[in-house]
């Protein structure tokens, strides 16, 4: 099972009416994962926490850490929809594209664990958490406190997963759900 995970409840599957969604902040080093159920508009914190790959091993093993990382959480909480953070294109090319190769192997493990797959961009799930598309980590945590009624604030890493599962439950199914009237594509993202 996945490190630092935290669980209030059992991991049962979710009740009829309820929909569960796992939420995804892919990182090769740390790949947050975040679990809720929706029933309408009332969202429940089911657990969270991290994948932490072991920076000593090849490229191939941590990739297959984070792959049977969420295949795991898949089989235990038994989602029906994912939510994965998109990522953007970073100053540093080799970042991006070892980001890149994390959440590729993140949403394999999803698709092959039979889950629906919607994508977020960073802005699409602060603005449909905190309000504001440029919110900082800080903000994302302590919202994701509130909307979820948790006794304290999830790690970054959780607190982002969680937030994108928040933006999947109150957005819809994926790109394209959110409103982008003013948007425009700078770099690679919505702004």
């Amino acid at each position: 099972m996945p490190t630092d995970t935290t669980s209030p409840t059992p991991p049962a599957r979710a009740t009829p009416g309820v929909v569960r969604i796992l939420g995804v902040d892919p990182g090769l080093r740390i790949t947050g994962f975040g679990v809720i159920d929706q029933c309408g508009q009332s969202l429940t914190y089911v657990a969270s926490g991290c994948i932490r790959s072991n920076e000593k091993e090849t490229l191939p093993q941590r990739l297959g850490t984070i792959f049977s990382g969420l295949r795991e959480l898949a089989e235990h909480y038994q989602p029906q929809q994912a939510a994965v953070e998109i990522v953007f294109v970073n100053v540093n090319s080799q970042s991006t594209l070892l980001l890149g190769q994390a959440r590729g192997a993140g949403i394999a493990a999803l698709v092959a664990a039979g889950i629906d797959v919607a994508e977020y961009t960073a802005l699409q799930v602060k603005q449909a958490v905190v309000g504001n598309g440029h919110a900082d980590k800080v903000q994302v945590q302590h919202m994701v406190r509130r909307l979820l009624a948790l006794p304290g604030d999830p790690s970054p890493d959780a607190a982002d997963a969680l937030a994108c599962a928040i933006a999947h439950a109150h957005g819809g199914q994926g790109l394209g759900a959110f409103a982008t009237k003013g948007l425009r594509m700078r770099h690679g993202r919505l702004a």
